[in-house]
């Protein structure tokens, strides 16, 4: 049965976009402190149809974190040796350790996606995988982990929309790969795939959250306010911060600046 959507979303005004998404950044960069002060690993899968604004969601929640404990993983394509790994080996090394947030841009679910709609794995690869991926989920879980799994849902209008902006975007251009175009063509390929994979996998332990995306907006704002909820996470003082005294200037003699290379100054000409 299709799920196919059509409907255009209403999108949410700017300036409450703004207004809020600063509020809930606020709020991340607190939920941050707390995984660090605690020793909690978060885990955050996203996934979902091409062009569905995963990228957009994960800048807007990395955005103001700390860098040096909260990191995304977006896996290229495995290499030789990686192929002879299991399956899930080289996800399981770059899973949060004490203290820091992992958001993973697609993630091992690749295999019930674009790899069994495009013949990528074999039946017997896929198969295995939806055996072992709820254990492997239950595991996490057991082990303390905190892990959310987001599905992000484009109409299929949208999407195509989406497509042809980034076509003559010099910037996002290099967005639009074969697979994205093929994804429009194989759209039912990938809502049987999808539906499979939720039914195996979205397990009490580690249940499916789907985003309704037509509205980037909603759909940044709709994630944070969700990942902020999850997370139990308690604001805690910040230390006390004095500000020294500078000290005052030497009277020893610096060299020169005009012995020093200066970037030219390219603004000054707009």
């Amino acid at each position: 049965m299709s799920h196919k959507k059509s409907h255009s979303a209403h999108r949410l005004d700017k300036a409450l976009y703004e207004t809020e998404l600063r509020r809930l950044q606020i709020e991340l960069v607190s939920m941050q402190q707390w995984v660090t002060a605690t020793g909690a690993r978060v885990l955050v899968i996203f996934e979902g149809r091409d062009a569905a604004g995963k990228g957009g969601a994960i800048k807007r929640v990395m955005q103001y974190l700390n860098p040096r404990s909260a990191r995304v993983v977006a896996l290229p394509q495995p290499s030789d040796r990686e192929k002879g790994q299991w399956y899930f080996q080289r996800y399981v090394e770059r899973l949060p350790t004490t203290g820091e947030i992992v958001l993973m841009d697609r993630s091992w679910y690749n295999r019930a996606g674009v790899e069994r709609v495009m013949g990528y794995c074999t039946d017997e690869q896929y198969d295995r995988f939806l055996d072992q991926v709820p254990v492997v989920e239950r595991m996490l879980v057991d082990d303390g982990m905190i892990l959310l799994k987001y599905w992000y849902s484009v109409s299929d209008t949208e999407q195509e929309k989406r497509f042809r902006s980034r076509l003559n975007d010099p910037m996002r251009r290099w967005k639009l790969s074969e697979t994205d175009l093929l994804s429009i063509t194989k759209w039912e390929d990938y809502s049987r795939a999808k539906d499979a994979m939720f039914e195996v996998t979205d397990i009490v332990e580690a249940p499916w959250w789907t985003i309704e995306s037509d509205d980037k907006r909603s759909a940044r704002i709709n994630t944070i306010n969700h990942i902020l909820s999850q997370v139990p996470y308690e604001h805690l003082d910040p230390d006390d911060v004095e500000f020294p005294e500078r000290p005052g200037a030497q009277d020893e003699t610096r060299p020169p600046l005009d012995g020093h290379r200066f970037v030219p100054d390219h603004a000054a000409a707009l």
